[in-house]
């Protein structure tokens, strides 16, 4: 694609941010994302909520507050049926009126599969914007939500998983990472310097993402990562194909040391629905940082370091 040559254009898809944002002559940015996926539960008010909490995610891994939302739905031509696909709008309409987000209308199509999602409109301040191109050598990494949502969905489609395990990570999917972005912008600027969320290129990909665009290495410490329930337990019996197709695209610049076990790589790759939020925080912050969030209710955890780019080129060191 050619590069957009309005001077407007302040984050778009070139340095693979979660949203894009546009700066209006005064006030406040335009964030804008889009987001929609196949069901990952069986209970379609859920599967709604899932789908809206994952689509306004991208506004605040961006820093900012999402606004609008406009419903985006593939709908088979022989089913489910209506009082499922109200339930479905109805599980959506809920969690963005949680999120202080209103619903303009949206465009729904005929589609083999069932599809649901949002595209949102959201607004953040020029000067507080949070890409992942900004992670200073020092900085703390810190996840905000635990991984293993893609092994526990791909359990769940086959009868796998318990209760328990289906049950919390559901949890953690239709939670919104409002609290954490709240949090974020609370802090002194600068104290934040990088964000981005976790979703379908699993924690690999996304810290790979976010170490190339700031040219920087990140250095994580797998016995610290937060892992739900059953998920490493499960993870070698029901690796999702996206987490396959991480493994290999992003694998090649990954450096994951020998005593790292099988299921825990697994996790790494895993594609996340509805994940939390990677944040590089100042390391002398650090600490109030992650008591603000823990007071904000948000499970953060310092997961590793921010290191000067390795020679070899390694984006993500795993130890």
């Amino acid at each position: 694609m050619p590069r957009e040559p309005d001077d407007r254009v302040l984050v778009d898809y070139r340095t693979a941010d979660d949203a894009g944002v546009y700066k209006w002559p005064g006030g406040p940015a335009l964030v804008q994302t889009v987001d929609f996926f196949t069901p990952v539960v069986d209970d379609p008010y859920t599967y709604g909520q899932i789908a809206a909490a994952n689509a306004l995610s991208d506004v605040y891994a961006m820093g900012g507050e999402p606004r609008t939302a406009l419903a985006i739905a593939g709908i088979p031509k022989d089913g489910p049926g209506a009082d499922v696909i109200r339930a479905i709008f109805r599980g959506g309409y809920d969690k963005l009126r949680e999120a202080g987000a209103v619903l303009l209308g949206g465009h729904t199509v005929t589609d083999p599969e069932l599809k649901f999602g949002y595209a949102v409109t959201g607004e953040v301040d020029p000067a507080r914007i949070l890409t992942n191109a900004g992670a200073r050598v020092g900085d703390t990494v810190v996840l905000t939500k635990p991984l293993g949502t893609g092994i526990i969905a791909t359990a769940l489609k086959f009868g796998r998983a318990s209760e328990h395990d289906v049950a919390q990570a559901v949890d953690s999917m239709r939670r919104l990472n409002r609290e954490a972005a709240q949090v974020a912008r609370r802090l002194p600027p600068g104290v934040v310097s990088a964000c981005t969320d976790i979703t379908g290129f699993g924690l690999v990909g996304h810290a790979s993402e976010m170490a190339d665009a700031s040219g920087v290495t990140l250095s994580i410490d797998a016995g610290t990562l937060p892992v739900l329930d059953g998920a490493l337990a499960l993870a070698a019996a029901n690796t999702p194909g996206g987490g396959r197709t991480n493994r290999e695209h992003f694998g090649p610049r990954v450096d994951i040391a020998a005593q790292v076990s099988e299921p825990m790589r697994l996790v790494l790759f895993d594609p996340q629905t509805s994940g939390g939020l990677l944040l590089t925080i100042d390391g002398p912050a650090t600490g109030h940082a992650l008591g603000l969030l823990a007071e904000a209710g948000v499970p953060a955890r310092p997961i590793g370091r921010v290191e000067s780019r390795h020679p070899s080129g390694v984006l993500i060191s795993v130890r």
